[in-house]
């Protein structure tokens, strides 16, 4: 099985950290894993772009580091692990992350409920296939 056809990537919404997606986002990782030094979290602070070109990152990956895309992020090779050092430097919680992350204008409060109450319902269609198939995706 290729890692093109592997089922997870049928899954609407997810992205899998596997070779090929830690592979497209290395630089973008390492960028992250950065901010742990406290003098490089000043010089992002300082001059972003110019800290940010020291790291060999596709535009698109530049770019969503600097309008805080979560998303974005992990769908350019992001690490949930790396990425939320970027979230701690802005002085987020999780809960911020998951809530911006949602795509639903969900507040982190709404977020934190839904968490405490279960989390997300499993309902609707669960596979892009499944979506194309009648005619939603």
């Amino acid at each position: 099985m290729t890692p093109a056809t592997r089922d997870y990537h049928d899954i609407p919404g997810t992205y899998v950290f596997d070779g090929a997606h830690q592979r497209k986002g290395y630089w973008l990782n390492m960028f992250c894993k950065s901010l742990d030094v406290a003098a490089h979290r000043d010089q992002f602070r300082a001059h972003p772009n110019d800290y940010l070109a020291r790291f060999p990152m596709s535009e698109a990956q530049r770019e969503a580091v600097l309008m805080r895309d979560w998303l974005g992020l992990l769908r350019l090779g992001g690490n949930i692990y790396y990425t939320f050092k970027l979230a701690i430097f802005d002085g987020l919680s999780m809960q911020h992350v998951g809530a911006a992350m949602s795509g639903t204008g969900m507040t982190v409060d709404d977020f934190r409920r839904m968490m405490v109450s279960g989390g997300r319902p499993a309902k609707g269609m669960r596979s892009l296939r499944q979506n194309a198939e009648v005619g939603h995706g």
